[in-house]
């Protein structure tokens, strides 16, 4: 109840607090430069170039409190030793090329970048193309995006209960392993299986990302004219043809800002990591390798070096999405 209340009350603060600073700004502004008298146009213009601002300027102040100020403090920290007492420049950066943990992290993330983005946008482009050809495809739909609804802590734990193990001749809790045995084989400890285990983790990233693929290209199949789809029927083009050949081509901005956006999530990627191996067993990736050092090893300096690494390879993800966005919207 408690944590209700403290919800409640942060909404209605933060609404009445909106509207009182709108309120408010604009009253002054007018103040200064009332809309009348003599100079009334020349006010109204003044008014005018400001007012945005004022509606701009909360969103910029929060931005570069939460945004801008800890990558700065981040890369100041960086140049530091551990507890951030002596200045140690360029060597923590150094450490960085030379610890076999970060090379296993950045091998790792470059294999999440190559498998993850591209099943989860087929996947999705699949789904999207079916589901919109079947009698039950909203059921099938709201089936395929429901992973989206669970946390990743969460997706992690239910699959981790899937790949779980027990010894021979125990039953198997693990739905793989129950499958295995079923079929006649060992069970198997297959987080465990190196390099697999990487790809294992992978699949429930692929799992939950398909849903958000499927929605955000099924709503760009549906944008097809019918009258290109229609046209090319009357030619002689088979649905192969119609599906590669017309709506795909069509739709690959849709397909290349799915995929920038899911390669985002996937530098990004801890909690399933976290959750299922703890980085051990060879699956380290960048942002557990900087919990670890950052919170575990207490060294800020280390880990706020990895942040600086893991911003500056998401960085031109993000703007490369940002102008595909831009011309999508155009």
């Amino acid at each position: 109840m408690e944590l209700f209340w403290l919800a409640f009350s942060t909404i209605v603060i933060g609404v009445f607090g909106c509207v009182a600073w709108f309120w408010g700004s604009n009253w002054i502004l007018d103040a200064i430069y009332p809309p009348r008298g003599p100079r009334a146009g020349d006010n109204i213009r003044k008014a005018s170039q400001i007012r945005p601002w004022l509606f701009l300027g909360p969103a910029i102040l929060f931005l570069s409190l939460y945004l801008v100020y800890p990558v700065i403090g981040s890369f100041w920290a960086s140049l530091h030793n551990a507890d951030g007492t002596r200045f140690v420049g360029g060597d923590n950066y150094s450490w960085l090329v030379s610890d076999a943990k970060f090379r296993e992290s950045m091998r790792n993330n470059l294999f999440w970048l190559l498998i993850v983005p591209a099943l989860a946008t087929l996947f999705g482009l699949i789904a999207a193309q079916l589901t919109d050809r079947i009698k039950w495809g909203n059921i099938g739909k709201s089936l395929i995006f429901m992973p989206m609804a669970i946390s990743f802590v969460g997706a992690g734990v239910i699959w981790k209960f899937i790949y779980e193990y027990r010894e021979a001749g125990e039953a198997q809790i693990g739905l793989l392993n129950a499958i295995v045995v079923a079929l006649g084989g060992d069970p198997k400890v297959w987080l465990t299986i190196e390099p697999w285990n990487n790809f294992y983790l992978m699949i429930v990233l692929v799992w939950i990302q398909t849903g958000f693929a499927m929605v955000i290209l099924s709503a760009a199949l549906r944008g097809i004219p019918e009258e290109t789809i229609e046209a090319a029927i009357l030619d002689g083009a088979s649905p192969w043809q119609v599906f590669f050949k017309i709506k795909v081509p069509q739709i690959m901005g849709t397909i290349a800002v799915v995929w920038t956006t899911i390669t985002i999530t996937v530098l990004k990627v801890f909690d399933i990591v976290f959750v299922m191996t703890n980085g051990q067993w060879g699956t380290q990736v960048l942002a557990n390798l900087m919990y670890d050092w950052s919170f575990r090893a207490n060294d800020m300096g280390r880990g706020s070096a990895i942040v600086i690494v893991l911003m500056l390879l998401v960085t031109p993800i993000m703007v490369w999405n940002i102008i595909n966005l831009r011309k999508e919207a155009n």
